[in-house]
């Protein structure tokens, strides 16, 4: 039943503008199952989807631990990011800070959100501004180098102005100093299409800054060719170089994973080889987390022709081979969006399911780097709408932070049996 929906799902949307067609499934599971119909001879009104999915309040929420072991939270609330802290592990909140004064369409259903990190007590936030123009935005910035008391001005990363899509962010800081972004952009597509030239995709292109945040080096370009909106993954390896994970078009419309270093060599590996066809973007992107032992622990979701639903894969060689994919998830559960954290050789994933009633959050966990994993347990559940599950940790404690609408943040300390 779960392969025949999710096939019609992501097929029959096909016509629809990539971000039009692949929010409308992703907006609804936040809380229930999904369920799309496209008359055959129905255009849709672009115009009129994207001013729904500007419109719809948003629980795409994220947290992060600074090194005191106080929690951080950022949202997006009526056009503005808020920042806000809890000492006793999310129970109560602080006053939230305002960071940009001029309100602004803020993309946050799931792929999109707000994105923070704290290291050597700055703290980065990143977000996607959505642009009037259907299926369009800008990647923006902020920090706060005072505790989270001010931060400074947000700032527009992508130095390419034009009104075309610049989303999908990823974000990582090193213990240098050095902030990398990572963003799906349409700049080649929008070249061609002015030369008629043909483009497939979307491209990946990044930005560094080498003094935390005060500036940015001009726009590179890490790859063409990319899925146009399944979010992007970024993780720091040991050596504080990042990975990004992303899910590529193969060949003519072939939708798996590659990974890439940003680094002098820049070599982009295909990660996965599900061979999925889909002439249209998922809208469901994969997570990458690099523990200190330098493996690469991978999830992601596949609809291909041998096998469906959610798989984990590792690499101990930088990126450039990896293992058998191992499936994991009930799918007829509609097991979806899942997220890795490594801890050393602690490995932990968590994902979404929904079983007609209640959206629920299962997890599973490795104590020997991924070789082996215990059974799958349910974490947490709600019968309201609710974010995507999301893995932070606390030193090397992991928990799982979930928003929802019915009980707000849900920060569960994931034990170890």
């Amino acid at each position: 039943m779960t392969k025949i929906l999710l096939s019609f799902l992501f097929f029959s949307m096909a016509s629809l503008p990539c971000k039009a067609a692949a929010d409308a499934p992703a907006h609804a599971e936040h809380g229930a199952s999904a369920s799309v119909s496209v008359a055959p001879a129905q255009k849709p009104d672009r115009e009129k989807i994207w001013r729904n999915i500007l419109a719809q309040p948003s629980l795409a929420t994220s947290t992060a631990f600074d090194a005191k072991g106080r929690l951080w939270r950022v949202l997006a609330q009526e056009g503005r990011i808020r920042v806000s802290y809890s000492d006793d592990r999310g129970n109560r909140f602080s006053t939230p800070v305002v960071v940009n004064e001029i309100p602004e369409h803020i993309a946050g259903d799931g792929e999109n959100r707000p994105k923070i990190l704290v290291r050597n007590e700055v703290i980065y936030l990143s977000w996607t501004q959505a642009l009037d123009k259907p299926m369009t935005g800008h990647i923006r910035f902020s920090r706060s180098t005072d505790g989270g008391k001010t931060f400074s001005w947000p700032v527009t990363v992508n130095d390419n102005p034009e009104i075309i899509s610049h989303r999908f962010e990823a974000m990582g800081v090193n213990d240098r100093g050095q902030v990398y972004l990572a963003w799906l952009d349409k700049r080649d597509l929008s070249a061609a299409q002015k030369e008629g030239r043909p483009y497939t995709g979307a491209a990946v292109y990044y930005a560094v800054s080498d003094d935390n945040g005060a500036s940015f080096r001009p726009n590179l370009k890490l790859a063409d060719h990319s899925c146009e909106c399944c979010r992007v993954a970024m993780a720091m390896g040991p050596d504080g170089v990042p990975v990004v994970f992303w899910r590529h078009i193969f060949g003519t419309n072939t939708r798996d994973f590659a990974l890439a270093r940003i680094d002098e060599k820049t070599t982009i590996v295909r990660a996965t080889h599900d061979n999925w066809q889909v002439d249209g973007c998922p809208h469901h992107g994969g997570a990458i987390s690099i523990g200190s032992d330098g493996v690469h622990h991978l999830v992601w979701f596949n609809n291909g022709p041998e096998r469906h639903g959610l798989f984990y894969g590792s690499s101990t060689d930088g990126g450039m081979t990896f293992s058998a994919s191992r499936p994991f998830g009930n799918e007829d559960a509609q097991a979806g969006h899942p997220d890795v954290l490594s801890l050393g050789q602690k490995v932990f994933v968590v994902w979404k399911e929904f079983d007609g009633k209640e959206a629920s959050v299962q997890g599973m966990h490795s104590s020997d780097g991924g070789t082996s994993w215990s059974a799958p347990r349910r974490l947490a559940a709600t019968t309201g709408a609710s974010d995507h599950p999301l893995l932070t940790a606390n030193r090397d404690q992991a928990y799982l932070s979930w928003q929802t609408e019915k009980d707000g943040l849900q920060l569960v300390e994931i034990v170890q049996p």
